[in-house]
């Protein structure tokens, strides 16, 4: 039980951290945080694939709302 959400903390641990650096680059809108998530979550992490951001990116600007917050939840 304790080694599963040492394991949960470690991984919102680790979303915190990549939004938090991506946060200084928000001065330039939801469009301008497109380039940094993609290279943090698709290329450092390989969290996701490049389709799924692609999908993200368009539902993200489809959305009510800002771009990159929209992104961000997805």
């Amino acid at each position: 039980m304790a080694q599963a959400w040492k394991e949960r903390l470690g991984i919102l641990l680790q979303l915190f951290w990549v939004f938090f650096r991506i946060g200084p680059s928000t001065f330039g809108g939801g469009y301008a945080m497109m380039p940094v998530i993609e290279r943090e979550i698709v290329g450092r992490k390989k969290w996701i694939d490049k389709a799924d951001m692609t999908d993200m990116i368009s539902l993200a600007g489809s959305a009510p709302g800002g771009v990159g917050v929209n992104a961000a939840a997805f």
